[in-house]
């Protein structure tokens, strides 16, 4: 069923907003830090890296860097440039009344933004029928890329590999690895999508131009990335000939990173959205309410924006014309978010994943282990005191840490793709050599390593191409495939035997520059999977592919009309062979020995512990300490358990046996402690966009879990349980220091957080 709760409308913002005042009068609304670009070059980059690390990357908070408006081209960066040198390209401009695209020159859309703007007035501003028209992700100028790279910070730019100190540690011509000016020492990378080969690369530096009233809805930067924006142009009081025009600027709400599950709930209990589908940009008053910080930037010319990973934001166009160049950055940080949070959470919406994040740990592992190696053949033969250096090098130092983070993530993904004992036809699957661009056809997730693939649901492109139904283990694992549901094929795109080689390398790398084997040493991967305590999410597969059933796509479902072939077992079988009793007219007797429902239930069939239906058995979770089933969609809506949790777990105890179940009839039993969900879940018609060949088999990802937050008694979204649990969660999160991460290396050569870096 669908969501009960009400969705906020859209509520744009006046034209006439003073902001100042808006921000001086709600006590949740406060100004992003600031500091000058000036201040950069007079405190040392090392300092501003420290301040990007901990404040931005760690402490989860926006920041701004203002000034670059004195720096930049004053004829290059302008629409006139624009319009002369790209005035003739056609873009997708994005028509956001009617979430419709729409062919657009860049010359035409510049040349008419004066009358979009002027359109709009203190009286007209909520009119509906009126054009929304934004020049959004534009391939950015390669001049423009040139010239702010001069300018940018190297350690926020796009890209960037960020090689260290002239004639510091690693510096030598032909360094394996290194691919900088020669001279330089090693560091690790600003931008790990450096590390990726250039075809496997997400272009991500894009611009954005827009006029009153555009805007981008609340979101998340993709893949939990560090977003990186800066405004090189806006409109004036008028344009180059001489024409009245608005002064533009955009105005940003945004939130710390530590807030992010907060900001979700509400988004989800309060406003009726999912952050996650970014189709939502809330009203002002919403904000006001809020039960967390809101971040104000009154962004102008000039102004470079440092966006924390997964912290939520939106962004109000104004005046005329405002022009951006943004790009995003991945970190080691920012993969660790992504492959536990980030990815899991666009997987059920979803979403597309274009930085290949499960590449990068596998290809930025062999870059660092490249340059960390050239490093200690460069002490072999360097004095005492160059090894003394090279050893308490800062830099190398961090890098080592960040190879072992690398290191723990690799295990992870190999782990999770470790096969259980394989049988014949298991064996017979199919190697493509990898290229980064097979995506699942169910939730569009870049696929690293194996997957499944349908041998019956081949389609054949007008170009003649095969399109192949491709599913990853993720998916599968939650019921999603194509209508065969089975007889899936299995398909790698690395041999097992190099990717397990190159842990082993890695590893044994780790522990040399540790100076050898000790208590924080990595396992091998024979160790780390006996450690495990679970099924690996291959073997979750492997089991499942042999449960579920195959449906013949040339033999569809037989529709079922009838109340006792809707319900398997409603109606008696007897068996020719067996004598039966009969009465003086040659009927049947009834017999008097009383059968259950479940017994009259064929043996692939059970029924369902809180719904009391029947289902097949393939489709339940079977508890192992008592005879209970329960669906994998009341699992995941009342007691926010994952089918893949579930099968993975090697003795499962069900919700009852736990004491925990909220079904009507555990609820009445004495002893018993109903379990609340945790979040709200409103549902989402994800066949709109998976691959038309899809289908859903255990849970539907449609409906809501509302129903069971009203038998919690937690449906009041402002004062709920559900809240306050997530503000807790982000106060914990505040209270640690981010300079006491076991991973940030704070040594003399960075400078302390002093003085202008403090001040807002």
């Amino acid at each position: 069923m669908p969501s009960q709760r009400p969705s906020a409308a859209f509520d744009p913002i006046p034209p006439d907003l003073d902001l100042p005042r808006l921000v001086e009068e709600t006590p949740n609304f406060e100004y992003v830090t600031r500091i000058s670009c000036e201040m950069i070059e007079e405190q040392g980059i090392e300092s501003f890296d420290k301040l990007v690390l901990l404040h931005v990357i760690l402490g989860g908070k926006p920041l701004v860097i203002e000034g670059y408006n004195f720096r930049l081209d004053k004829w290059t960066f302008t629409s006139q440039w624009l319009q002369d040198n790209c005035g003739k390209k056609f873009e997708q401009a994005r028509n956001l009344n009617k979430r419709q695209n729409m062919a657009l020159s860049i010359g035409h859309y510049l040349n008419n933004m004066s009358k979009l703007t002027d359109q709009w007035t203190p009286d007209n501003y909520k009119e509906s029928d009126r054009q929304r028209i934004y020049l959004k992700d534009i391939d950015c100028p390669q001049i423009w890329h040139d010239k702010l790279k001069e300018q940018v910070p190297p350690s926020v730019f796009y890209l960037n590999e960020s090689t260290g100190d002239i004639g510091g540690p690693g510096s030598v011509e032909g360094l394996s690895g290194l691919t900088n000016t020669k001279g330089q020492g090693v560091a690790r990378a600003g931008d790990l999508m450096s590390c990726l080969p250039p075809p496997m690369r997400a272009d991500n530096m894009m611009c954005y131009i827009g006029h009153e009233g555009t805007y981008t809805p609340a979101h998340r930067e993709m893949c939990a990335s560090l977003g990186q924006n800066l405004m090189v142009e806006t409109s004036g009081l008028q344009d180059e000939f001489g024409k009245p025009t608005k002064p533009g600027s955009s105005i940003w709400f945004m939130t710390e990173t530590s807030d992010r599950h907060m900001v979700s709930e509400y988004w989800l209990s309060t406003l009726g959205h999912d952050i996650e589908v970014e189709n939502h940009f809330a009203q002002i008053n919403a904000w006001k309410d809020a039960p967390f910080k809101t971040y104000i930037v009154d962004q102008r010319a000039g102004d470079f924006i440092l966006i924390p990973p997964l912290a939520p934001h939106q962004v109000w166009k104004r005046g005329t014309r405002t022009m951006k160049a943004a790009w995003n950055r991945t970190t080691v940080e920012t993969l660790e978010m992504a492959l536990h949070e980030a990815l899991p959470r666009a997987r059920m919406v979803c979403r597309d994943e274009q930085y290949k994040n499960k590449a990068i740990v596998y290809f930025a592992l062999e870059k660092y282990s490249g340059l960390l190696k050239g490093v200690e053949s460069q002490k072999l033969s360097a004095s005492p005191e160059v090894q003394l250096e090279i050893d308490y090098s800062p830099k190398i130092r961090q890098l080592q840490k960040d190879f072992r983070r690398l290191f723990s993530l690799y295990t992870e993904i190999l782990l999770s793709e470790m096969l259980g004992p394989v049988s014949t036809a298991e064996k017979k699957g199919h190697f493509i050599p990898y290229d980064s661009f097979i995506t699942c056809s169910y939730c569009r997730c870049n696929i690293f390593n194996r997957f499944l693939t349908c041998t019956s649901c081949i389609e054949t492109l007008e170009n003649g191409e095969e399109n192949t139904y491709d599913i990853c283990m993720d998916c599968f694992a939650m019921g999603r495939s194509c209508s065969c549901i089975s007889k899936y094929k299995w398909v790698e795109q690395h041999h097992w035997k190099d990717l397990s080689q190159k842990h082993e390398t890695w590893r044994s790398q780790i522990i040399a520059f540790d100076g050898g084997l000790n208590e924080k040493s990595p396992n091998s991967l024979d160790v780390e999977s006996k450690k495990l305590g679970r099924k690996t999410l291959t073997q979750v597969c492997q089991e499942q592919l042999k449960a579920r059933p195959y449906q013949d796509p040339k033999k569809p479902l037989v529709a079922v009309t009838t109340k006792e072939q809707r319900r398997p077992g409603g109606m008696k079988d007897y068996n020719e062979d067996e004598e039966v009793s009969v009465d003086s007219k040659g009927r049947p007797k009834k017999s008097k020995s009383k059968k259950t429902r479940a017994d009259r239930l064929p043996k692939s069939w059970a029924i369902e512990h809180v719904s009391c239906y029947p289902l097949q058995q393939w489709k339940v979770a079977a508890c192992t300490k008592c005879d209970r089933k329960y669906s994998y969609g009341s699992l995941y809506r009342m007691f926010d358990l994952m089918p893949q949790t579930v099968m993975e777990t090697l003795e499962w105890e069900c919700p009852a046996c736990l004491k925990i179940c909220s079904c009507g009839a555990c609820r009445r039993k004495q002893g018993m402690k109903p379990y609340e969900p945790v979040g709200t879940v409103l549902g989402h018609d994800t066949k709109k966009v998976a691959d038309p060949r899809s289908v859903e088999s255990l849970v539907n990802s449609s409906l809501p879990n509302t129903n069971w937050i009203k038998v919690a008694g937690d449906d009041h979204p402002h004062e709920s349980r559900r809240l306050s649990r997530r503000r807790d969660e982000a106060e914990k999160a505040k209270a640690k220091d981010p300079a006491l991460d076991d991973n940030y290396v704070d040594e003399e050569e960075y400078a302390p957080l002093e003085g202008p870096y403090t001040s807002n």
